[in-house]
């Protein structure tokens, strides 16, 4: 289905601070991990049910020595609205309310979901009906989200290093343009989304490196195009965000 990808992972790797612009649900099938996410530090174990909102600080390590395994699914918003539309009738939710629910029903509704969109001989009402159960389900309760508030002056640098990831930006020049110190847009920064700014000009573009990629773009031309230093350098932010290669990754894709 367009605006759906699966991840299936079995892996030590320690996940940097990173966000998805996508949703994601999945189950931990094995072991158990730790993660500081834009709802506080939280741990999932086997069977646990872990979320993720578009736009959410998050990062992911293994408790103890074993690996842990899980299978993720993420959404695009455009999915998500739509059946959220669907769903409340009037003002829908677009949240996940909680990073980890322990609650085993929803672990089988998302392994439901995911082996349905998975069978090549499943019918498409099956798949739909399917996701929009599962989307129910996650949507329906909601907790505060705790996030920062965003000051006039990093929305600006947001909107700085939304509009060209790949250009170059110091930070005198970001704080100057925004109109403070460049302690204080550090601090406001990252008080408000999680992420210092230069922390979020390698998220957003190693997120423009991802897309490049998904239409075509060779891996070199890509790292250059999205202003990494070389390819390795992507590479090396790439696997930091999301576990894997972005060699893998257009494998898994192909």
């Amino acid at each position: 289905m367009d605006g759906i990808e699966a991840v299936f992972a079995d892996s030590r790797h320690s996940f940097a601070r990173h966000t998805h612009d996508a949703y994601g649900v999945g189950v931990i099938e094995r072991g158990a991990q730790k993660s500081a996410s834009g709802r506080g530090m939280v741990e999932a174990g086997a069977g646990h049910t872990i979320t993720v909102n578009p736009g959410e600080v998050h990062d992911g390590a293994p408790i103890g020595d074993k690996p842990r395994a899980w299978r993720m699914l993420y959404l695009q918003p455009a999915v998500v609205a739509a059946a959220a539309r669907d769903i409340f009738e009037g003002k829908p939710r677009e949240e996940f309310y909680a990073p980890v629910l322990e609650d085993g029903r929803m672990a089988g509704m998302v392994s439901a979901t995911l082996a349905a969109l998975m069978d090549r001989d499943a019918t498409a009402l099956a798949r739909e009906e399917r996701l929009l159960l599962l989307l129910a389900a996650l949507l329906r309760e909601q907790a505060p989200r705790r996030q920062g508030v965003a000051t006039p002056a990093v929305v600006r640098a947001r909107e700085k290093l939304d509009s060209d990831p790949a250009s170059v930006a110091s930070l005198e020049d970001l704080s100057a343009e925004c109109g403070i110190g460049r302690f204080r847009l550090v601090r406001d920064f990252a008080r408000s989304t999680g992420l210092t700014p230069h922390a979020y000009q390698l998220q957003r573009r190693t997120e423009l490196a991802r897309r490049l990629i998904a239409t075509g773009t060779p891996l070199a031309e890509a790292a250059m195009a999205a202003g990494f230093a070389d390819q390795s350098h992507m590479t090396r932010n790439f696997t930091r965000r999301y576990g894997y290669t972005p060699g893998a990754w257009l494998a898994a894709r192909a």
